[in-house]
């Protein structure tokens, strides 16, 4: 099962999150197809964005991460809830790059230079975004950016996906460590000192280590206390009568030229890959909606937020 950990230590001056997110990235790599490297690239980028819906405090609060860079991935996606609720997709899954200099997946070099975009929906009238620029494009690296540049808030992210010989994936996880309101230098020190001194994420994962022992490892001798332990999966909430109403918002005219073309549509769902297929007979239901739907509202019956 994967699950995060949220922990505190030094008198709650870190707080720590700490993720098993093996099953999950396996399944974005199957329902996607990925390519190894693209399937490093998503699978961080699914267990960052997994701890940072830990974050959120609101039950219908979502958080969305969008890796834009010049490399040949395009671009990369990920949105999550307070729920442990994740989900992802990558523009291109099947981008196939030699390795880098140490024989690894070259996970920069497939995202390339670009951006980094935040977007938080708190249920407020506008949703929190902020965007910074890719430095390694690594992933973790610029995700401790973020945190450092747009929420003032020095961390230390680190991120791993190792993937088998049959190019499944055997280990995928991750940690964030955050330095709260009244940690001092020499508590950072410490911290930073320690993480020079451990393994990789996969690695730890490799030799039987979950969430628990790699927090107990960087944070043992400062009072670590864990809060609470939160299922996580990846999850799409997509439906064909969800996808309807993106049809439906297409318009009248846009619908009435598909039903013209007297074939069925097929819409594909980017986060989980799955296809919708409506006949000529359910487009000329979804226009008929749409009709009654514009009346009502010509007329005040329901507003712009009514279903």
């Amino acid at each position: 099962m994967d699950y995060i950990l949220r922990a505190v230590a030094a008198d709650e001056k870190v707080r720590a999150f700490a993720i098993r997110s093996t099953e999950m990235v396996e399944y974005a790599r199957q329902r996607h197809n990925t390519s190894p490297v693209v399937t490093a690239a998503l699978g961080r980028l699914l267990s960052v964005g997994a701890m940072m819906g830990a974050m959120l405090k609101g039950d219908d609060d979502v958080l969305t991460l969008i890796m834009k860079g010049d490399g040949p991935v395009g671009q990369l996606t990920v949105t999550a809830d307070s729920k442990g609720n994740v989900k992802g997709y990558a523009n291109n899954p099947l981008v196939l790059i030699p390795t880098n200099y140490a024989g690894k997946l070259d996970v920069g070099a497939a995202i390339g230079y670009g951006t980094l975009t935040v977007i938080k929906d708190l249920g407020l009238k506008e949703p929190y975004v902020s965007q910074t620029p890719l430095g390694t494009s690594e992933v973790a690296e610029d995700l401790t950016y973020y945190f450092a540049k747009s929420e003032q808030t020095p961390s230390a992210v680190a991120l791993g996906v190792l993937m088998s010989p049959e190019n499944t994936v055997a280990q995928a996880g991750g940690f964030i460590i955050q330095m709260m309101p009244g940690a001092d230098d020499d508590l950072a020190a410490a911290i930073e000192q320690k993480l020079s001194g451990i393994r990789t994420v996969t690695e730890m994962m490799e030799d039987g280590m979950g969430p628990e022992e790699i927090l107990q490892l960087v944070l043992g001798d400062m009072d670590l206390q864990i809060l609470d332990k939160q299922e996580t999966r990846f999850f799409c909430g997509c439906s064909k009568e969800h996808i309807a109403r993106g049809l439906i918002a297409l318009g009248k005219q846009e619908l009435q030229s598909m039903i013209d073309d007297a074939q069925p549509i097929t819409v594909k769902c980017h986060f989980c890959n799955t296809d919708y297929t409506y006949s000529v007979d359910e487009l000329k239901e979804l226009l008929e909606f749409a009709r009654v739907k514009s009346a009502a509202k010509k007329v005040g019956i329901i507003g712009d937020d009514d279903a």
